[in-house]
């Protein structure tokens, strides 16, 4: 069985062409995929190259872990029931290509218990489900679980307003956030986007970094109260590393949030569903699954564009 696939050959070579699929396996489920996001974080770096060394990483691969769609047939063990409307974080159902993540695709197969089901009227904006488990599973601590609201987040890009967004479904106090770019200041619903320039205070309890710039650690250690907390919520491909003598007059605490777990995926479903946490206005920007050899390049340089959707419909 084949499917269309969006796959980086190598650094800055991507091809939109058929690929070879391994065969449904008895837990297996193939899904449809109806949309699929792209990611400025990890895929960026894998696109130019600048992705620091990964288990799993080499070309060509299929980029994505932000997919949605429907379950169109299912192995006799799956968990899964054909006509479930699902998120698919990544796929490794290719012959001639690596599936680090691989979701970005037509048509994929995936063990069933990777196909999760999500509310089919989220539509387009059900691709940021995993996105915003991610935010969930930095403000929940982990699997250490040490539960810390942000009174300060560093960006204001998707993962930055989730961040902001699920403080407040949360109960916590409305946050602060940083935004060196005029144009992504705006946005903001019952929470502050400033310059840092602007920011004077010195005495925040939890700073979540969602830039993933290394290069301000030593600066926000700068700006925690004592005993406080910095959470690396990015991803980094520069050496993370901070001046010691001003952590350790502040007891600084820091903690590395990774992906999500099942459980937060959960969790973060019931906000959506019960109306806490809000998804709209997150996506906007979005093309042709046929266009993504210039969707792609679009995402990673226009400034206003905080997340772009490939829609699969016609291809």
């Amino acid at each position: 069985m084949d499917t269309l696939a969006v796959i980086l050959e190598a650094p800055e070579r991507l091809a939109l062409r058929s690929l070879e699929m391994k065969p449904v396996e008895a837990s297996d489920v193939l899904v449809d995929i109806a949309w699929s996001g792209i990611s400025t974080g990890t895929e960026k770096l894998l696109f130019t190259g600048r992705m620091p060394p990964f288990p799993g990483l080499g070309y060509p691969l299929v980029p994505g872990y932000e997919s949605v769609g429907r379950i169109i047939d299912a192995g006799p063990d799956a968990t899964g029931r054909i006509g479930d409307w699902v998120f698919v974080p990544g796929a490794n159902c290719y012959t001639d290509a690596r599936g680090l993540f691989g979701g970005t695709a037509r048509r994929v197969i995936v063990p069933s218990a990777r196909a999760l089901p999500i509310p089919e009227h989220l539509g387009e904006a059900g691709v940021l489900c995993a996105l915003a488990a991610t935010a969930l599973h930095a403000i929940k601590g982990g699997f250490a679980r040490r539960e810390a609201l942000p009174d300060l987040i560093i960006g204001h890009g998707v993962l930055g307003r989730l961040l902001a967004r699920l403080t407040m479904a949360l109960g916590g106090t409305a946050p602060t956030v940083w935004e060196t770019s005029p144009a992504r200041r705006a946005g903001a619903t019952g929470y502050t986007v400033i310059d840092p320039a602007a920011d004077e205070r010195r005495d925040y309890h939890a700073i979540y970094d969602a830039s993933g710039d290394a290069s301000l650690i030593d600066d926000l250690i700068m700006r925690l109260a004592k005993g406080g907390e910095i959470v690396l919520a990015g991803f980094y491909s520069d050496r993370v590393s901070f001046a010691f003598p001003a952590a350790f007059m502040r007891e600084a605490h820091f903690r590395i949030a990774a992906e999500w777990q099942p459980g937060d995926l959960a969790e973060t479903r019931a906000l959506i569903e019960c109306g806490r946490l809000d998804l709209k206005g997150l996506v906007t920007n979005r093309r042709p699954a046929g266009e993504a050899l210039d969707a792609y390049p679009q995402a990673f340089s226009d400034p206003d564009c905080l997340k772009m959707v490939l829609d699969w419909s016609e291809c």
